[in-house]
């Protein structure tokens, strides 16, 4: 009878306790299914449409497959990139949010005196995604079919032709303003509120020409509406075998190049940030994605996290440099 006892109540132990882990296990892969079902939130800088959205866009679905959960993107435009990248740097480091920076990232320390965030502190490299030159996209009623001839008419007319950038301190700003002065032309900087209207300042010879991504300028250039001079990179565009570079074109050495890089905010764990990275590797690996980013004039980087911080230094450190050699005014 004893023996009886205990095998029955061993019974009712171990049932109860089946039926205590059918209860719990549920919660505890909650979290983990939650994390496959939390979509991953990419924050672009700009608005739809220009180079750093167009980059984003082909790399989503890809990204997608690799991180095993939804991809979103979202669109947080102004003031320079700031309140994007502010967002980002207050969101939870979760791993949940990323920063789709533009280069204006390692320019904003130097054309803004105040900035809501520390660029170098408050953010963790993911990969450098992409790097691309800029075309040097001029009106066809400019003179001369490379930069040049285009550069020998500026000099014997000085400040007679504009370039229209996307704003004080951006990129092609700084890169016009260092091309000037080794060449030793005049031209006047117009400044737009973006790629879009420096491209219609130029269709609308209110502007000689802009320098923007071969993203944003191949459709006009397509349709002989912009003419391309040259090229910032180190080598010619596969798409524009016959357009040399800057360096072709009498300034050896001249390089420059727009960037983007995925950022996470500061503090977010080591081993979700290189989950991170290798879900962005993998996808810009995929050779539909890479044929697409190469077409759109894009260089697929896909660097880890800590060479990513780096570069972002290595930028702000040259474009410092310059700026205070140039004197330049950055902020209204």
């Amino acid at each position: 009878m004893l023996c009886l006892r205990v095998a029955s109540v061993n019974r009712r132990a171990l049932v109860a306790g089946v039926a205590l882990l059918a209860c719990l296990l549920p919660l505890a892969m909650r979290p983990a299914l939650a994390d496959s079902a939390t979509p991953l939130k990419l924050v672009v800088t700009f608005p739809p449409g220009g180079s750093t959205d167009i980059a984003a866009r082909i790399i989503q679905p890809k990204l997608a497959e690799a991180a095993g959960r939804p991809v979103v993107i979202e669109n947080r435009p102004g003031a320079a990139s700031q309140l994007a990248t502010q967002y980002v740097a207050r969101s939870a480091p979760d791993g949940n949010t990323v920063l789709v920076s533009f280069d204006t990232h390692a320019i904003n320390p130097i054309a803004k005196s105040k900035l809501p965030y520390d660029t170098f502190k408050d953010f963790a490299g993911v990969t450098l995604a992409v790097r691309f030159p800029l075309v040097i996209g001029a009106s066809p009623t400019v003179p001369g079919k490379d930069l040049r001839t285009f550069l020998d008419a500026a000099r014997q007319a000085p400040n007679k032709y504009s370039y229209a950038s996307t704003g004080l301190g951006s990129m092609n700003h700084l890169v016009a303003e260092d091309l000037k002065r080794q060449a030793g032309v005049e031209l006047l900087h117009v400044p737009y509120a973006g790629g879009g209207p420096a491209v219609q300042a130029v269709l609308g010879n209110v502007s000689s020409l802009t320098l923007l991504s071969y993203a944003a300028l191949k459709g006009q250039i397509a349709a002989g509406k912009i003419k391309p001079l040259a090229v910032t990179g180190s080598q010619r565009l596969p798409d524009l075998p016959d357009v040399p570079t800057v360096a072709e074109s009498g300034f050896p050495g001249f390089e420059a190049y727009s960037w983007i890089g995925i950022f996470a905010p500061a503090g977010t764990p080591p081993a979700t940030v290189r989950k991170l990275t290798e879900a962005f590797q993998a996808a810009l690996a995929d050779p539909e994605t890479h044929r697409k980013l190469t077409q759109a004039g894009f260089e697929v980087m896909a660097s880890d996290g800590p060479a990513l911080d780096r570069y972002a230094r290595d930028q702000y450190e040259r474009w410092n440099t310059f700026v205070k050699k140039a004197s330049l005014k950055l902020e209204d």
